[in-house]
């Protein structure tokens, strides 16, 4: 008797699980045929037109190309400003907008650059300040921000700063303490 009861209950949570399986199915089955639209009558011509323009314009970019990458100020004074400017072409096939210019540190100051877009085949400059601070071999990167494909370009200046002679006289002098 108890077999059969086990063997009753089992088949009625068979059924109800079969019942949900089929009602799943049967909602799924209506979901995506209800639809009945075609998706290709949908489409406007005057958005593939725009589409399409839109997609060939954006692989067209600027190209900023300098006339130097690299400026040597050679050697220089400690302390002594310096300054340089970088020209540059767009020899790219879109205007070129530079929307920043920054260096790797304080002492190095670019400036004065066009926000303006510049068009293919036009030239531009900033320039770049540097106050001399450090000693020896010096390099600083500036960076500059623009709508290249990469998204930002580099230029680098260097100098070899002498040491500065006064330096060595305003130090203090270390006092020597003699053991007893």
């Amino acid at each position: 008797m108890k077999l059969l009861l086990f063997l009753q209950r089992k088949m009625t949570k068979n059924i109800k699980m079969k019942k949900i399986i089929l009602g799943l199915g049967a909602l799924c089955l209506i979901t995506f045929t209800s639809c009945k639209e075609n998706a290709a009558q949908k489409i406007d011509d005057k958005n593939v037109t725009a589409a399409a323009e839109r997609d060939a314009s954006s692989s067209k970019f600027p190209v900023l190309q300098f006339e130097e990458k690299e400026h040597d100020f050679g050697e220089i004074e400690s302390k002594k400003a310096v300054s340089t400017v970088f020209k540059y072409k767009n020899t790219g096939d879109a205007p070129l907008v530079i929307t920043d210019i920054k260096s790797t540190c304080g002492c190095t100051v670019p400036k004065d650059w066009s926000r303006e877009p510049l068009e293919p085949g036009g030239t531009g400059e900033f320039s770049v300040n540097y106050n001399g601070s450090g000693s020896n071999k010096v390099t600083k990167t500036i960076t500059i921000t623009a709508n290249t494909e990469k998204g930002s370009e580099t230029v680098k200046i260097t100098a070899f700063v002498k040491p500065d002679p006064n330096a060595a006289a305003q130090k203090p002098a270390t006092p020597i303490i003699q053991a007893k």
